[in-house]
């Protein structure tokens, strides 16, 4: 009778769900799963940090809407990936880490790189399990899966001990699950679709907030059928973008659009808000929420734990956003509702004025080249169909106001852990699932720092993306947020000083290039688009000019001399957070 080990149960188990790409750092616990892959001819994509793999498998689900799988080795390895498996939990993406532990046989005799790995993974996962028994491993991978994409979605681990994966059992013995999860989505209650229909007949100001649940569903086309069936005005966040295309006359961008103050002086904000699949939080406003206090706001989400967080809700609804969508469209379709005409040209204005906030910075002025600038030279030359992915605190808002995202996946950027070193990462993983798009990725100096070492990665897998790098010589939005606490020259820890990433970039196998003038940024990213090998783009931009969201975060403390006490004795202003009693 055959004998198969661990490590060919688990390729087995990894190619029933679809799973042709692994990212990876070697450890030898795991060289029973390699020897599996080579045999399977499953990709595996090394990488030179272990948090770099776990962003990479959570950048794959962004990109494709279903997991990503990265593997590291026992102790450190498993460490090293807790900001990554932390980033995907905070925003709720699916994926699947698996990690090597020290040999059950050896628990309480100290050996090599043996941690509590249980305990430091079950805070920030939605599912985490030591597999035991050999011949478990395929029901404990199905079940990964199942937990990572059934209901919220969210990240699991999956944790192998050395004699585990390398012990081997009879292959007749073991069981392969084939049908684990369910196939028709859980759908509105019919009393609850009802009463958000007639709410939105009612409605003279109706919008919808879409969230990752709608990405998550795979129900974009339906997010648009349903918004033109209905006249309704999109909003997006992060994960939800390109859901519906940017350019569409009925989406709106992010969830600012409906601000109150917005609409302060021309007749109050929305009266009716779908929320579909996102969670009332920080991207919602927090403190300073955009959702109107006297809105009518109808909840959907797949989770019913998540309903009226911070906020009361007039009308909960637990329910898969695709089928909600389906139930919603086909009740409506014989129907025809308020075009919403006033309402949908009042934001279109406030959509016209944002995108032309700018238009001076575009012109060519002598001097460093303006942050927008650079952006939006940037937007203009990649094919409209590129996936663009974001990463560093001013940097991300000045890539993301210039681009328009066409489809979803295609936009990354951060989330609310507000992870920087995301960027390389996530680019190398939309580069391994979409081979035939450009797929470019912006950085700022500060976010540089962290994974600047898998341009490598990228070169020696030949995933070949295009990365530039906003190098204001500093932690820009930190810096910019010190000048306006304490006035300029008082910084600390926040300057960066010029640094050759170009230089760095070609050590590391990638062409490199040192941008200083603004002409040049357009044919320089045309050069390393064309070249098919990793590039990095160098480019100078000017350490003044402070992106509006952090003149927004610091406005509280901008008027305030540096050595002046709260105005109110217990109190000070923090930024994200406003004023705060002190405890």
């Amino acid at each position: 009778m055959a004998k198969i080990n661990g490590g060919e149960m688990l390729v087995r188990s990894l190619e029933h769900e679809g799973v042709r790409n692994i990212f990876t750092l070697h450890g030898g616990h795991l060289d029973a799963i390699y020897a599996a892959c080579r045999d399977h001819g499953m990709r595996v994509i090394d990488t030179r940090h272990e948090q770099a793999a776990a962003h990479m498998a959570d950048g794959w689900a962004r990109t494709t809407g279903v997991p990503g799988v990265a593997m590291v080795t026992a102790g450190p390895g498993v460490t090293d990936a807790v900001t990554g498996v932390a980033n995907a939990y905070m925003d709720s993406i699916p994926m699947i880490l698996i990690g090597g532990r020290s040999p059950l046989a050896d628990d309480d005799k100290l050996p090599l790189q043996a941690v509590d790995q249980m305990g430091i993974m079950r805070p920030i996962t939605k599912w985490a399990r030591s597999v035991t028994h050999t011949e478990r491993i395929p029901e404990f991978v199905a079940a990964a899966f199942r937990y990572a994409m059934s209901g919220r979605p969210g990240p699991v681990f999956l944790e192998l001990p050395i004699d585990v994966l390398f012990a081997r059992a009879d292959e007749e013995r073991v069981q392969f699950p084939r049908e684990y999860r369910p196939k028709l989505p859980a759908g509105p209650s019919k009393a609850a679709l009802t009463q958000t229909l007639n709410w939105l007949r009612e409605a003279r100001r109706p919008a919808i907030l879409a969230g990752g649940g709608v990405w998550f569903a795979q129900a974009a086309s339906e997010l648009v059928q349903f918004a033109e069936l209905t006249r309704t005005p999109v909003m997006t966040n992060g994960k939800a973008r390109g859901c519906i295309p940017d350019d569409h006359p009925l989406c709106f961008g992010g969830f600012g659009a409906i601000h109150p103050a917005a609409h302060a002086k021309s007749g109050g904000s929305a009266d009716l808000l779908i929320l579909l699949g996102t969670r009332i939080g920080l991207f919602t406003g927090g403190r300073n929420s955009v959702i109107p206090r006297d809105a009518r706001v109808i909840q959907v989400d797949i989770e019913g734990e998540e309903i009226g967080r911070n906020r009361d809700i007039e009308l909960g609804v637990v329910s898969d956003c695709g089928e909600f969508l389906r139930q919603a469209i086909e009740a409506l379709k014989a129907e025809k509702l308020d075009p919403h005409q006033e309402w949908l040209e009042r934001l279109g204005a406030i959509r016209t004025a944002t995108r032309h906030r700018f238009d001076d910075a575009l012109k060519d002025h002598p001097g460093p080249i303006h942050p927008a600038r650079m952006a939006h030279d940037i937007a203009q030359t990649l094919s409209p169909d590129a996936i663009v992915v974001a990463d560093g605190g001013e940097t991300a808002a000045w890539m993301s106001n210039a681009w328009s995202a066409r489809y979803p996946g295609r936009f990354l950027s951060h989330g609310y852990l507000g992870c920087l070193g995301i960027g390389l990462p996530f680019a190398i993983a939309c580069k391994a699932a979409h081979p035939d798009k450009q797929v470019f990725c912006i950085v700022g100096d500060g976010s540089a720092g962290l994974n600047f070492a898998e341009f490598h990665t990228a070169a020696k897998n030949g995933l070949p993306v295009t990365v530039a790098i906003n190098n204001d010589r500093q932690w820009g939005m930190s810096k910019h947020g010190q000048d306006l606490m304490w006035g300029k020259g008082r910084a600390v820890a926040t300057e960066l000083g010029m640094v050759h990433y170009e230089r760095a970039a070609e050590g590391l196998g990638a062409e490199g290039q040192l941008v200083e003038r603004a002409s040049d940024i357009a044919p320089a990213l045309k050069r390393a688009l064309s070249s098919g090998r990793v590039a990095c783009l160098n480019i100078v931009t000017d350490a003044d000019v402070i992106e509006p969201g952090t003149l927004a975060m610091y406005s509280a403390a901008t008027p305030k001399p540096p050595n002046e006490e709260p105005k109110q004795e217990g109190e000070t202003t923090l930024p994200y957070y406003g004023k705060r009693k002190l405890e």
